[in-house]
C-alpha cells in the first residue's frame, strides 16, 4: 500500500517554474512561518514557557496557515509569465 502511494507522489512532474515559486511565492513564505510556528508550539512547554494569552501562538498559527490558502489562490505578478 505504502509503495503505491510513494510511486505515485514520484511520477508528479513538477510545474516548469517551480525554482522561481519556491523563491517568491507568498504562500512558500507562508507555510514556511507556519511550519516554524508548529515547531515553536511543541518548544516552548519543553522550556517551560507559556505565553500570555496562552491561545496568542494556536490563534497566530491559524491565521498564517489561512493566509497561506488564500496566497496560494491569488496570481501573483512577480510569478504569472515565467
Amino acid at each position: 500500500m505504502n509503495y503505491i502511494l510513494i510511486s505515485s507522489f514520484a511520477t508528479m512532474p513538477l510545474i516548469p517554474n517551480w525554482q522561481a515559486v519556491l523563491r517568491r511565492a507568498w504562500s512558500i513564505r507562508l507555510i514556511v512561518v507556519a511550519a516554524l510556528l508548529s515547531g515553536l508550539e511543541v518548544i516552548l512547554p519543553l522550556l517551560d514557557i507559556e505565553l500570555s494569552p496562552p491561545w496568542a501562538l494556536p490563534l497566530l498559527f491559524f491565521l498564517v496557515t489561512a493566509g497561506a490558502f488564500v496566497a496560494r489562490l491569488l496570481a501573483q505578478s512577480s510569478l504569472s509569465g515565467e
